[in-house]
């Protein structure tokens, strides 16, 4: 039996094989995989979902809390989601090969910058079984080779939809390595895959909760695209309509609470707390939200529990949230640049000015103006989908995207020329 370190090897040789056939594969190849890979999906639907069945079991067993049990579950809708999502990936500009400069120099030398894949992805996600397909795809139609490393929790889920996306490359007639999956749950292939494996990894994607991120970026030795936490807010500027606001609190913070567009923090400008103070509050109770919040909310229902300083730097995932008063844009945006994680940040407001001071004054991955956090997704960029959130500032940044998942290279074309 192989060890894991010989394991996880010949995965990667597998994969780094495959991404030389990747980077030089038709468009229209890459494109029939991803349309046979959503059929595939269709089909093998009932499949799916029996193993996604067995997952959803043993996390109740272990009374998993509900908002990562709904993370976890597949239902025929997510499942359609998905294959449609392989789909409109397919649909996307192939982004090798684009050309993104051309220039030519006094002495004849032309220039091309031209987008090429990265080479060898490594994913390693915990509960979503969704990003399966997504990472899968993403990576095949950039011309990548994809390692997949799921969450123990979604390990049987991530296996049915694997098959399905290998059956999808075998059709088109690509290397079914291009895609892999960790064939167990063994923390240690976790350990091996940020060592880079041998040098065939490339790039690693960490997609999932706080300890899971920061143990990859302190450990890898080879380049990271991460985000570590979500806490994401809304601030309601004095200007901001107040049904306006009511809405898109409501729809940032309960639409799905668990996931990280999620808003966590929203701030009020104390101008106007008159006016929407007490709504935004029990608009959010009377959903169901927990709020807590400073004197100021206190005051408004006796159901606001006091927030404490720990709150204001709380990535829940879960249907609470803090809120506080703040004296306007200025203070505001210094709260946000305090306790905020540089990944998405909306304003509510009637005043362009004010509008744009925040949309440029705000360090963040994603910055919106009169809409909810919860359009930090690949898929409402028209990114087709995501293989994860980027807040660094190097390369790429908020949603990865198939044009994220490329670099590049410049091709340089002479007449003999030589360097004086």
């Amino acid at each position: 039996m192989m060890t894991n370190r010989e394991l996880m090897l010949t995965l990667g040789h597998a994969a780094r094989a495959a991404a030389k056939v990747l980077a030089l594969a038709p468009t229209q190849q890459k494109n029939d995989a991803l349309m046979a890979m959503a059929a595939k999906i269709r089909r093998s639907a009932a499949d799916i979902l029996s193993e996604n069945g067995r997952d959803l079991e043993n996390a109740r067993a272990k009374d998993m809390k509900a908002s990562f049990v709904d993370r976890l579950t597949l239902n025929e809708a997510r499942l359609e989601a998905m294959a449609k999502g392989l789909e409109e990936i397919a649909t996307l500009p192939d982004p090798v090969g684009q050309v993104m400069a051309q220039w030519t120099r006094p002495n004849g030398l032309a220039f091309s910058r031209v987008r090429v894949p990265i080479g060898v992805i490594g994913i390693i996600y915990e509960s979503r079984p969704n990003v399966t397909a997504d990472a899968g795809g993403l990576c095949l139609k950039s011309g990548n080779a994809a390692i997949l490393r799921g969450g123990s929790d979604s390990f049987h889920s991530s296996g049915a939809i694997i098959a399905c996306l290998q059956r999808g490359l075998d059709s088109a007639g690509l290397p079914r390595t291009a895609i892999q999956m960790v064939p167990n749950a063994d923390r240690d292939c976790v350990g091996l895959m940020l060592e880079g494996l041998g040098g065939t990894l490339d790039l690693i994607v960490p997609r999932g909760g706080k300890s899971l991120v920061a143990r990859v970026q302190q450990d890898a030795r080879i380049p990271v695209f991460s985000h570590l936490e979500g806490i994401c807010h809304v601030y309601v500027d004095k200007a901001a309509d107040t049904e306006m606001a009511k809405a898109v609190c409501l729809n940032a913070k309960m639409r799905r609470t668990g996931v990280c567009g999620s808003a966590e923090t929203i701030l009020i400008d104390r101008a106007a707390a008159e006016k929407n103070l007490k709504p935004i509050i029990m608009t959010l109770i009377d959903a169901g939200c927990e709020v807590r919040g400073d004197d100021a909310a206190c005051k408004v229902d006796a159901r606001v529990k006091t927030a404490t300083e720990e709150d204001w730097s709380t990535e829940y995932l879960d249907a609470i949230i803090s809120l506080k008063l703040v004296d306007g844009v200025d203070e505001a945006m210094a709260h946000i640049a305090r306790y905020g994680s540089q990944h998405t940040d909306s304003i509510i407001t009637e005043d362009a000015a004010t509008a744009e001071r925040f949309l440029n004054e705000v360090d963040s991955a994603i910055v919106l103006h009169n809409a909810s956090t919860q359009f930090a997704d690949g898929g409402e960029f028209g990114f087709g989908a995501e293989i994860g959130i980027a807040t660094g500032k190097l390369h790429a940044r908020g949603p990865v995207g198939v044009e994220q998942l490329t670099t590049f290279k410049y091709q340089v074309r002479g007449k003999g020329q030589t360097r004086p």
